[in-house]
């Protein structure tokens, strides 16, 4: 019965601007928390303020590691999988199906580049050395076109791509342009069909490699599926100018549907210290496009996503295969 009042400033994801908005927010708007403060340097930036403050930096749109560390930020909780553990889970892909690989690899020069690139090293473990290769770029450079030069011309056949939506897009139509066909791994984040794969040319996006921890609607497996219905349903009635299709609608309906499911699990105790218990301790909540067999948070694990199944673009859609992998990596 109760209504949310949702208090919206563009940060522009510059992280000196997140800090102006961010204080703004709790300072003079007196909110309650924050939630989706999208990206891995803004959120870097207000990351401390909010844990002094004890303001719930709720489903922070984001998988660095450094946000699901209860022990020194137990008022932070990241929304996305962590990036180490999606790393994990492509080391394991490559130990098994492509062991004598010569990995290039091009990452984003922050905290979302190098978890990556850890995460993989981590769980590549002695194998590490298949890695020939590293070529960053910020996020202030205009291509990175010389980056993929570089790593064509070391020779690996293997490419694990770290990059965000328009940086995805340069590196795979580079690769198309300089007729370099690697095994190709690219990063949740740089996923979204509309967003990278079509810039970048469906036809040079075939056959690349990622993961996913929910529902495409352009999958036709989930045609029939209930929540893939609700969730239709929903796009329909509320945002119809929005490509529902897209994988950033589907990822705000997600968000925005655990946010409401976790105030109605705070029940009339609306206290930040409340809302904090049950963001990790979600209960009897099935997600309407997480893929089937996913758990949830504990108060000493804050990963909301920690399993993901592997999927191949086809030129038109990804494709689910393989079954659901949970991260169980333990560094030795």
């Amino acid at each position: 019965g109760r209504k949310i009042n949702l208090i919206q400033y563009d940060d522009a994801y510059n992280p000196p601007k997140t800090v102006e908005q961010v204080r703004k927010l709790v300072e003079s708007d007196e909110v309650l928390l924050t939630f989706q403060i999208i990206g891995t340097p803004p959120n870097a930036a207000v990351q401390k303020y909010l844990n002094e403050k004890k303001i719930p930096q709720l489903l922070a749109s984001t998988g660095a590691t450094r946000f699901t560390d209860p022990k020194n930020f137990p008022w932070t909780i990241a929304y996305n999988p962590n990036y180490q553990s999606e790393a994990h889970i492509y080391a394991k892909y490559i130990l098994q199906n492509h062991p004598t690989a010569k990995i290039g690899i091009l990452y984003q020069n922050d905290d979302l580049g190098k978890d990556y690139v850890k995460g993989l090293r981590d769980a590549l473990g002695d194998k590490a050395s298949m890695i020939v290769s590293e070529a960053s770029y910020e996020l202030s450079d205009p291509t990175v076109d010389a980056q993929m030069v570089k790593l064509k011309s070391s020779g690996a056949d293997l490419f694990y791509n770290i990059t965000t939506p328009k940086f995805g897009a340069q590196a795979i139509k580079k690769a198309a342009e300089l007729g370099w066909k690697p095994v190709h791994i690219l990063d949740i984040n740089a996923t979204p069909v509309s967003q990278t794969l079509v810039p970048a040319g469906l036809d040079n996006a075939k056959g690349i490699i990622s993961v996913n921890y929910g529902k495409d609607p352009l999958d036709p497996q989930w045609n029939d599926d209930a929540g893939m219905k609700t969730y239709k349903a929903f796009m329909a009635k509320y945002a119809p100018a929005e490509d529902a299709n897209s994988g950033i609608a589907t990822y705000g309906y997600s968000t925005a549907s655990l946010l409401v499911h976790i105030l109605k699990q705070a029940g009339d105790d609306l206290t930040r210290a409340n809302i904090m218990k049950q963001a990790t301790n979600i209960n009897n909540y099935v997600p309407d496009l997480a893929l089937p067999g996913m758990s949830t948070t504990t108060k000493d694990d804050y990963r909301i996503n920690r399993q993901f199944q592997m999927m191949k673009f086809d030129g038109t859609r990804w494709v689910l295969f393989g079954p659901i992998i949970t991260d169980d990596f333990k560094a030795p």
